[in-house]
Formats: structure tokens, C-alpha cells, sequence
């Protein structure tokens, strides 16, 4: 698939403008769909075409169709249409201009199912939806912007940081199933499931586009590039990167193609560091942003020498127990930084912070120091495999 022209279906571009607002949050705050992030994705695609074709000149002979890679340069009216181009209800997911225009492309997209996938996906929105509005009503945002919120004892305020973060991922469940449900209403993002596409990036195997419509029925498709959310795997996945994984996926991608993988640094923390300054700054300036994004680094640091030094010496019953342990932690470590994502400014998220002993860096950091002290690997060097991403035996999924 993804360098045929056999993509999800050729329907009538949408050019909304990108002022689109959620709950109060600008756009951005789904991830870098928008203008920059586009062009970006479309600019390194141009690259590889240009790469490609100097190597074919070079070879003096030409080669099959390469996965993923664009048949030539798209104009301007082809760029500002794809920058343009919001199929959803609001900004978001990411996709790139490959997989924009194999959905144009599409020979048969009268064969590429919709109703049933789009079903599927929606039917958890208004349960979430719900759960959001109750959340919130109970424990509503501002009481920690007031003093009498700093008279509580310190376990009421160390919990309230559950609710709002549970508060914010209801809401952005919500925010993004939409999205993806306006986007396979219009058949966008849909490929075979032989061609084992990811989210953000496309196929992952070649696919030859079906000959006829009886063919182009038979096959199975999904959705899987226009994915953005897992929320089974983010709620229940055991490591803070695992969470960062299942969370915002498309731009999950974006962001390790072309921030990750160019970061200049080799180390994966230092990598992680530079990643994520460049998505607070993405978001916008409020120093919340920056106090929490840089904070994820810390906790991935700290997890991964931990475990490296003291998991793999636990007996299979002191494992299981290590990975609940670590997923309360992880979810309490995403609860405190929320707190500066939701709070956004400097005093506000410092005085929250300040009023429950910054728990999570203290914590961070003192197991941080006991992975060294224990002879922990870096990230780079542990097995990915010894450590399962859920706490459950099968992932459960919403489709």
C-alpha cells in the first residue's frame, strides 16, 4: 500500500479553517496537526522522492514502486489543499501527505467500509463524555487556584490530582474519537490490514491496490493511521514511555520522525529531553508546558534504571507485583503533570506542586539515584521484551 495509489477513497476535500477550539484548549492541544507539522511530514517526504530518484539516475535503471514514497512533487494548490484539509470535527490526527493522497486516489472507495469501523470506535465517547462532565462538576479545576484549597490536609490535596487528570483524559477520549470518527465517515486513513499500517506513519508492507470492485470488498481494512488514542493501553500500560506510546499516537510519530531521530544528542534521556522542550514549546509558551514535559524525562530516566538494576532479580510473583507498584506510580506521575498542563502558569502550578513536597520529582530522583547506585543499564541497552507495556494477559481494545 502506502507508495500505490490504492488508498481510502477518493471523496471531496474539506478546507475548514484551523481555529477550531475544544473545551476552551487551542487546537494544538491535540498535537501538531496544523499548518507547520503538515509541511514538515511533506517537506522530509519531498526529500526521500528527490534521494530516490538520484539513486535510480545513479543505478541507471529504474526500480519498482517504494513503499510509502510520493510518484512526484505535489504543486502549491496540492500543498495548501492537504494543509487545509480537516476531515474531522476538529484538529486532528495527524496524517501525511501520503496517506492524503492515496485517500484521494482510492479506485473503489465505494468498497472501503465506514459505518460499522466508525460504530465501533464511537460507542465509548458518550460513556467518557459523561464520565467528564461528573469529574469535573466534582472536582472542578479552579478550587486549586483558591486558598482555601491549600487549608485542606495534605492527603485531600495529594488525591485531587486524580480526578482532574481524570477529568482531562476523559475530555481528550472524547476529542479524539471524534476526530477519528469524522475521519472514517469519510473513508480517510483506511488500508488493508495485510498492510499493517501504524498510526501516523501509514502501511508498513506493500499492498498492490485491488484490480476490481469484488476484489477491493473482499478485503479487510482499518483504520490503524488515523489512530490517536488507546485508551485501554494508556490507562492500564505499565511504564510512563508505554503511556506516552498509546497517547496522542499520530503525533507520537510525528514527533519521533522528525524530533526524536534528529535530537542532537545519542543519549535517549537527552533525546527525550530535546523531544519534548519542542512539544511544550509547540503547545505554546505558558510555563506550565515546559515545567511539565520536562519533567517526563526525569521519570523516564528514573523508571528505566530502576527496573534495568531490580526487576529482572525479582521471582516471577515479585515482577507481577513490581509492575502494579510501577503502574500506580506511573499514573500518580501523570496526575502531578497534568497539574502543570492544566494549570498553565508558573506560580500556579509551583504553589500546587510546592503544597505536596514535589512528591513525584523527589521520588523520581531518589529512584533514580538507587538504579545507579544498583548498576541499572540505560534505556538503549535494556530488552524492550523483558518488560510487559500492560497489566493485563490480552490487550482489551475499543474496536
Amino acid at each position: 500500500m502506502g507508495g500505490s495509489r490504492c488508498g481510502p477513497g477518493a471523496h471531496p476535500v474539506h478546507l475548514w479553517p484551523p481555529h477550531f477550539a475544544f473545551s476552551g484548549h487551542h487546537p494544538r492541544d491535540l498535537g501538531p496537526h496544523s499548518g507547520p507539522a503538515l509541511l514538515v511530514s511533506l517537506a522530509s517526504e519531498v526529500q526521500d522522492l528527490h534521494l530516490a530518484q538520484r539513486k535510480e539516475m545513479a543505478s541507471g535503471f529504474s526500480k519498482g514502486p517504494t513503499l510509502g514514497l510520493l510518484p512526484d512533487v505535489p504543486s502549491l494548490m496540492e500543498t495548501l489543499s492537504y494543509s487545509y484539509c480537516y476531515v474531522g470535527i476538529m484538529t486532528g490526527p495527524f496524517f501525511r501527505y501520503r496517506t492524503y493522497l492515496d485517500w484521494l486516489e482510492q479506485p473503489f472507495p465505494g468498497a472501503v467500509p465506514s459505518l460499522r469501523p466508525l460504530l465501533r470506535r464511537a460507542w465509548p465517547a458518550p460513556l467518557f463524555g459523561l464520565l467528564f462532565l461528573l469529574s469535573s462538576h466534582l472536582f472542578p479545576l479552579e478550587a486549586v487556584r483558591e486558598d482555601a484549597f491549600y487549608a485542606r490536609p495534605l492527603p485531600a490535596r495529594l488525591f485531587y490530582m486524580i480526578p482532574v487528570f481524570f477529568a482531562f483524559r476523559m475530555r481528550f477520549y472524547v476529542a479524539w474519537i471524534a476526530a477519528e470518527c469524522g475521519c472514517i465517515a469519510a473513508g480517510f486513513g483506511a488500508y488493508p490490514v495485510a498492510a499493517k499500517a501504524r498510526a501516523g506513519g501509514g502501511p508498513t508492507l506493500q499492498c498492490p491496490p485491488p484490480s476490481s470492485p469484488e476484489k477491493a470488498a473482499s478485503l479487510e481494512y482499518d483504520y490503524e493511521t488515523i489512530r490517536n488514542i488507546d485508551c485501554y493501553s494508556t490507562d492500564f500500560c505499565v511504564r510512563v514511555r508505554d503511556g506516552m506510546r498509546y497517547w496522542n499516537m499520530t503525533v507520537q510519530w510525528w514527533l519521533a520522525q522528525y524530533i526524536y531521530k534528529s535530537a542532537p544528542a545519542r543519549s535517549y534521556v537527552l533525546r527525550s529531553t530535546w523531544t519534548m522542550l519542542l512539544s511544550a514549546y509547540w503547545h505554546g509558551l505558558h510555563p506550565g508546558y515546559y515545567l511539565s514535559f520536562l519533567t517526563i524525562p526525569l521519570c523516564l530516566a528514573a523508571e528505566s534504571r530502576l527496573e534495568s538494576a531490580l526487576r529482572g532479580r525479582l521471582s516471577p510473583g515479585g515482577q507481577k507485583t513490581w509492575d502494579w507498584v510501577h503502574w500506580f506510580l506511573k499514573m500518580r506521575a501523570y496526575d502531578y503533570m497534568c497539574m502543570g498542563f492544566v494549570l498553565l502558569s508558573l506560580a500556579d502550578t509551583l504553589r500546587y506542586w510546592a503544597s505536596i513536597y514535589f512528591c513525584i520529582h523527589f521520588l523520581a530522583l531518589a529512584a533514580l539515584g538507587l538504579g545507579l547506585a544498583l548498576g541499572g543499564g540505560s534505556p538503549s541497552r535494556r530488552k524492550a521484551a523483558s518488560q510487559p507495556t500492560s497489566l493485563a494477559p490480552e490487550k482489551l481494545r475499543e474496536e
